[in-house]
């Protein structure tokens, strides 16, 4: 039954809060609110109120920060293939995820420059003929599946052939794409037996869409799967983390002997894990005998990461060893669990006082990891450009790697779903 511990007349000191948004969020505060409220003290009723009308402040102000946010990324960045940098036009995973986060806040907003800042990419690297500029599908590289997310997206809103097309392409290279023996996609053609968390959130989450929208039940199980068995493979029991990778033949030099694991808990890898499982569920109908197991994993994680988010509401660059030294606080595994996290708890596949933990990590980015630049714009600092493993110069994994790569302002995949996780904890 619905508890409103003020009076409607003394709504007007709060004009951004609505009664809904106010009884919504006395939810989160499940523990303190019983049958037995009536009887509690009126200090302790006060207390709990100022609790709940911070809380539902700060998710009232999270929506601006997203628009903020996005106009400074705006600003910095004219074309959407400027974001994370980019010196040419192209179809990249870092561009597929900064313009599905634009393309949310048009959603989220009714603000049509954030739609045309969106279209306007795509229509230029398509080209009239539905082929994307630069890409080439027998690379078979996983990350150029990513950006077919904002097309998907963009051809649901204009249902431009060329469009389509172009989503036919990336369904095209994701058949023949090469696989492990189990049945999940390898990252790349160059990483052969190899399962990275990062590929996980690059190709399912797109093809489970591709599936549901185009009627290819088949293909709907074997995203699901695929993601089922990335987790599987990747899974830590004891600290209830997902490892970066998996290598199915153990050659990798980086590749544990006998279970396949890379060494270590890089924060962005499970960032991108934990959002294709939220978002690959968008597409899983209710009475899916695997979305259990899906929804099972969003839990778990909302159980575990709690343990490793610090004083300040963030997570580290390796998250289970945030007091060792060379570590940091990390904006995109921050931003993405706070997304993944507040999205979960919105579609109700985790329970409301969850959202708590975005908001502390909310208001851990905002305070600790933002800054506002002499021409106004806001910047997000202290993120990972980029983790790898294997290749040219050979990246093992280690502690010592991780902490070592590059750190730089600004980057995308902090960036994006950050304005994502703002949007959702303003839900």
């Amino acid at each position: 039954m619905p508890i409103y511990l003020i009076p409607d007349e003394h709504f007007v000191l709060f004009p951004f809060i609505t009664k809904q948004k106010l009884n919504e969020n006395l939810s989160i505060f499940a523990g303190l609110i019983t049958q037995s409220i009536p009887h509690i003290s009126t200090m302790k009723k006060l207390l709990l109120l100022t609790a709940v009308i911070l809380f539902t402040v700060q998710t009232g102000w999270s929506q601006k920060w997203s628009v903020r946010f996005a106009d400074s990324e705006m600003k910095r960045f004219p074309q959407a293939w400027q974001l994370d940098y980019g010196t040419r036009l192209y179809f990249g995973y870092t561009q597929g995820l900064g313009t599905l986060a634009f393309y949310k806040l048009w959603k989220a907003t009714g603000d049509k420059k954030y739609y045309n800042y969106v279209y306007q990419w795509l229509d230029t690297i398509v080209n009239a003929q539905g082929k994307i500029h630069l890409y080439e599908p027998k690379t078979y590289n996983i990350d150029f599946i990513n950006s077919g997310k904002t097309l998907m997206a963009m051809w649901k809103e204009t249902k431009l052939p060329k469009f389509k097309i172009a989503l036919d392409s990336l369904r095209g290279q994701m058949k023949t794409h090469p696989r492990t023996d189990e049945g999940v996609f390898f990252h790349k053609k160059i990483y052969q037996h190899q399962i990275w968390l990062d590929g996980l959130y690059m190709g399912d989450p797109f093809l489970a869409e591709y599936a549901v929208t185009f009627k290819e039940p088949a293909l709907l199980d074997d995203a699901i799967n695929q993601i089922l068995i990335g987790a599987k493979r990747t899974y830590d029991a004891k600290t209830g983390l997902y490892y970066h990778a998996y290598d199915e033949s153990r050659l990798q030099q980086w590749a544990d002997k006998k279970t396949g694991h890379s060494p270590n808990f890089w924060g962005r890898s499970i960032g991108w894990f934990y959002m294709a499982v939220v978002d690959i569920l968008d597409f899983v109908p209710k009475n899916h005998p695997k979305r259990a197991q899906l929804i099972a994993i969003a839990k778990g994680l909302a159980d575990t990461l709690p343990k490793y988010q610090d004083k300040d509401g963030l997570w580290y660059q390796v998250v289970d060893q945030p007091t060792r030294e060379g570590n940091y606080a990390e904006a995109s595994a921050s931003s993405m669990y706070m997304y993944a996290i507040a999205k979960a708890v919105n579609k109700g596949y985790i329970a409301p006082k969850y959202k708590a933990v975005a908001l502390k990590a909310f208001n851990g980015i905002t305070r600790k990891l933002i800054k506002t630049n002499a021409d106004g714009t806001l910047s997000l600092t202290q993120c990972c450009a980029v983790a790898g493993l294997g290749g040219k110069p050979y990246r093992d994994g280690s502690y010592e790697y991780y902490i070592h790569e590059k750190i730089r302002d600004n980057d995308a995949k902090a960036t994006g779903p950050f304005i994502m996780g703002c949007i959702e904890l303003g839900k």
